[in-house]
């Protein structure tokens, strides 16, 4: 298989967006890297630490459990060696950074790979608020 370059991303569902990066950065005291709404929804990065995989709140990601993003240098050959080795592909997909497949893993875990095809996505989006967060402190 071609070789998993890093751990870059923990993609998170989130049925409020705003609301969520509220939470993280009110409560949770975390950087808000980007918020950015497009194609009828909300992403957002939050950065909790300096290092570590990135954390993305997306309002379009489905289901309850979060997407464990990897990069590789190949996305089509990682993608072939995996059919070939008996992986299924439940969906390929774009986000800021290049395209990405998802895999089928017969214990529901949410794996996905990527393929940096934009590398310059995160000097594009840092500091781009375009929705205001909701204040998770009380009132």
């Amino acid at each position: 298989m071609t070789a998993v370059e890093s751990f870059d991303f923990l993609y998170m569902p989130s049925t409020d967006v705003a609301r969520d990066l509220g939470y993280y950065r009110d409560v949770l005291d975390a950087e808000i890297v980007f918020a950015i709404e497009a194609f009828g929804t909300r992403v957002a990065q939050v950065r909790l630490a300096a290092d570590g995989p990135r954390l993305l709140l997306a309002g379009h990601l489905e289901g309850e459990a979060p997407v464990v993003l990897h990069r590789v240098d190949d996305l089509d050959a990682t993608i072939a060696d995996l059919e070939e080795r008996g992986a299924t592909i439940d969906a390929r997909f774009e986000f800021p950074h290049g395209p990405a497949a998802k895999l089928h893993t017969p214990g529901g875990q949410r794996l996905a790979f990527y393929e940096l095809t934009r590398p310059g996505a995160d000097e594009r989006l840092a500091g781009r608020i375009d929705f205001e967060p909701e204040s998770a402190q009380p009132s």
